[in-house]
């Protein structure tokens, strides 16, 4: 293997984007799963009708997945806006004064491990290139072509959390009565070990504590909103 196929190996570029998705996508469908479940099961335990439990999960997943889209969209456009606001204070800071941004570059270069030889010849070559876009990397940790999108990360939201408030829904409502419950918990175990397992994949993590954490954090939400649903189903 020569050393540019090993410097071309990891993806950055590409990590860095399918971590944008795992916040969106794979949190948002784990968020549903939870939040429907725990929600169904506390309901269930009250020992309601099927009518009204099938009215909790459609009211449920709406509710939620509203709430996370339009949150996320709101959530990263207000991220994206202050990102543009700083790229243009870069720039403008770029024309009135570049020799002190030049130093600026300088110092952070040095930061790095570099001689101030070598990071004032860097520090040159990278302000002839684009001075306003290594800057924006360096000192503000922003990629001016990486900016987020709010459209599709609240619309990913939005899907994923319908996507997974789908399976406690439909377990809660095609279970028998006297097995719902624990259908439902079994069910919600096995999506959050499979969520807990690729979202750790994805972002290069350890998959046995993203599994554990997962599932020990659902099983959690389920059992207090269980008490919940018993402890209000007997007074009534």
């Amino acid at each position: 293997m020569t050393a540019d196929a090993e410097w071309d190996g990891p993806d950055e570029e590409k990590v860095s984007a399918r971590l944008n998705w795992l916040r969106a996508g794979v949190l948002g469908a784990n968020d549903g799963i939870v939040s429907i479940a725990a929600l169904l099961v506390g309901v269930a335990a009250a020992t309601p009708p099927d009518g009204v439990i099938a009215t909790a999960a459609a009211a449920g997943i709406a509710a939620g997945a509203l709430s996370m889209g339009i949150g996320e969209y709101v959530s990263v456009s207000s991220q994206r806006d202050a990102e543009r606001a700083q790229l243009k204070r870069e720039a403008r800071w770029q024309e009135t004064r570049p020799e002190w941004e030049l130093e600026q570059l300088v110092r952070l270069n040095m930061d790095t491990g570099m001689s101030e030889a070598t990071a004032r010849q860097a520090a040159n070559e990278q302000h002839d290139h684009d001075p306003v876009a290594i800057h924006a990397k360096m000192h503000l940790g922003i990629d001016p072509n990486g900016l987020v999108n709010p459209w599709s990360a609240g619309i990913a939201s939005l899907i994923a959390f319908t996507s997974g408030g789908l399976f406690p829904m439909l377990t809660m409502l095609l279970a028998p009565e006297a097995a719902r419950i624990p259908a439902t918990f079994a069910v919600v175990i096995i999506a959050l070990a499979v969520t807990g397992f690729v979202s750790a994949r994805i972002g290069h993590a350890r998959r046995r504590i993203g599994v554990a954490r997962n599932v020990t954090g659902g099983a959690l939400a389920m059992v207090i909103t269980y008490g919940i649903g018993t402890l209000f189903g007997t007074v009534v």
